[in-house]
């Protein structure tokens, strides 16, 4: 055994998965190592064309949803269940639909589901990295086939989003993530440290899961953040509750059954809506609490981090914790951009799937030379941007999300209308007599420093601010300080000295930065994501370090030579 081991002393995944699983032999290790070298591609995109399979797939499927209410449990292990409160997910753009009743776990309920999670965890953990991986990728391959027209129906009925948008995001984005996080995650695992004499002394690293469980709370925006953030630390080897939001179960527990299916074990990943202050509660009152994953809103991600603080005495380790926040993105056009990449970039960005994205554009800052122009060729496409429900396919604007949204973006509305220092030239209607429905709104300032500029309002709605070309170096100043976020960016720019100012200018104010593109549509292996500031940790979710943040790494030495002195040479006269 010992002329074996040391024979394949470098064989990294060979060694870490004989130290995670204690299974099998030295022969069906390196076996197994010689399959751990998977490579990730992106997902290819469906167009649903006219007359295309994808569009009639998916019609079909639609049909079986339309009218419909889905039964959403609770599910623990193996166990569905059912609370006495009941809620109901309704359709944004028919809130008189209700598209999915489900139920709230009570803190009992959340406190069974932490000991199920609990007594799966030392069996998953040690099974074999590729065997995790085997059973993620199967899921990715389930949703490219089997069921992407499901996700793509539950996340247009469910969370309004037009066929484009659920494609990139429920389809396309959702299985990137499951195939680059095995990629990294056997790239993460690859490292074994320097051994220097193979024949006497071997060194190791295994890579372990966290002792205890993950918190997953997921946002309604995404259906494929939904399904990442409990799925990511199962995969290097933990457990973990995951929290949908209340706006995006159907779409999340469809993905949930998607998982089950291709193979995760009960208990390892349990499906928990939940009352948010009930959720973190209880969650962050166990001992076992590990970890946080988190994408939504800075105030609750702060709150549940001053939560952790004051429960530190209790916890058997340090919690991890994960958070993606939002932001007050913006661009920032130079004299010597291009007035049409601008226009075509800025509306995408602001208003596709109703600047409900984490990166949608929201601040503008434009110089008087380029402003009559740009303001026309935008003014031009609005005339001929639709809205409507995300079931008719000629709809680019759908509803928002919820009454509160709502309520919350028509504020922000009524604002503008009532400063002298703003002027609406596009849109600043809404309707919620049937759904959720605000008009796409663009807002010219004269006040840089108002609120308009500085608060992110989550909805369809983005400022200009036009500055003189004379205070170019003044208003990179003002781009540069006016948020307290720190996620999503772009400057448009033709002239490279220029380029290289801005370049340098805007280094800590994005973490995901575009130079002559929007500042939306980050791709998983391609744009890694994530900001910092008040917009988040920036752990960059779809890149390879992410995967490092769900691991607990175990270094062994073993000596195959005894000691038999305690002096050192040193010591010798």
């Amino acid at each position: 055994m010992s002329s074996i081991l040391k024979r394949f002393a470098t064989t990294i995944a060979a060694i870490n998965t004989s130290i995670s699983s204690g299974r099998g032999n030295w022969s069906t290790i390196v076996l197994v190592s010689r399959k751990m070298s998977y490579t990730a591609v992106n997902e290819p995109m469906l167009d649903f064309a006219p007359g295309s399979q994808e569009r009639k797939d998916l019609e079909k499927t639609l049909q079986k949803y339309l009218g419909q209410t889905i039964d959403v449990p609770i599910v623990i292990g193996d166990e569905e269940i059912r609370t006495e409160q009941v809620r109901k997910q309704v359709a944004p753009f028919d809130h008189n639909w209700t598209v999915a009743t489900f139920y709230h776990a009570t803190p009992e309920v959340i406190k069974k589901a932490i000991e199920s999670n609990m007594k799966a965890r030392s069996d998953w953990e040690k099974r074999p990295l590729q065997e995790r991986c085997n059973i993620f990728l199967k899921a990715a391959d389930l949703i490219s086939k089997k069921y992407r027209m499901d996700l793509i129906a539950t996340t247009m009925i469910g969370q309004a989003k037009n066929v484009w948008q659920a494609e990139i995001d429920a389809a396309a984005e959702l299985i990137d993530f499951l195939r680059f996080d095995v990629m990294f995650a056997q790239k993460t695992t690859a490292y074994q440290p320097l051994s220097p004499s193979p024949n006497t002394t071997l060194n190791t690293l295994s890579y372990r899961g966290l002792e205890g469980f993950w918190a997953a709370v997921c946002p309604f925006n995404f259906t494929a953040i939904g399904g990442h953030l409990p799925m990511a630390p199962a995969l290097m080897g933990n457990v973990a509750l995951w929290k949908p939001s209340d706006t995006a179960v159907l779409s999340n527990y469809t993905v949930f059954k998607i998982y089950r299916e291709a193979g995760l074990p009960p208990g390892v990943i349990n499906f928990l809506p939940a009352d948010g202050p009930v959720f973190g509660d209880t969650v962050l009152s166990s001992p076992d609490f590990a970890g946080l994953n988190f994408t939504g809103s800075v105030g609750t991600f702060k709150k549940l981090w001053k939560q952790i603080a004051l429960n530190l005495d209790l916890y058997r380790n340090y919690p991890r914790i994960i958070g993606e926040c939002g932001g007050k993105n913006f661009h920032f056009v130079h004299p010597s951009a291009d007035i049409q990449s601008i226009s075509t970039g800025s509306v995408r960005s602001a208003f596709e799937y109703n600047g409900q994205k984490c990166s949608a554009l929201s601040r503008m800052y434009v110089p008087q030379s380029l402003w009559p122009e740009l303001k026309s060729k935008l003014l031009e496409i609005m005339k001929d941007v639709k809205m409507g429900s995300p079931l008719d396919r000629e709809n680019f604007v759908t509803a928002v999300i919820d009454d509160k949204a709502f309520a919350r973006i028509k504020n922000y509305i009524e604002y503008a209308k009532s400063r002298s220092s703003m002027t609406i030239i596009c849109g600043g209607h809404y309707d919620d007599s049937k759904g959720y429905f605000i008009e796409p709104t663009i807002i010219e300032t004269r006040d840089p420093l108002d609120k308009i500029m500085q608060e992110e309002i989550f909805g369809p709605i983005f400022a200009v601010y036009v500055y003189p070309d004379s205070k170019l170096k003044e208003t990179i100043k003002l781009a540069q300080t006016t948020s307290p976020y720190a996620l999503t960016g772009a400057i448009y720019v033709q002239e490279k000295a220029a380029k290289e100012e801005l370049i340098e200018a805007f280094r800590y104010s994005a973490g995901n930065f575009y130079i002559n593109d929007k500042s939306t549509g980050s791709v998983v292996g391609q744009q890694p994501f994530g900001g910092a500031r008040l917009s988040g940790t920036n752990d960059k979710a779809g890149g390879p370090h992410y995967m490092a943040r769900f691991t607990s790494p175990l270094s062994v030495k073993e000596t195959f030579v005894p000691q038999t002195s305690w002096r050192y040479p040193s010591m010798e006269k």
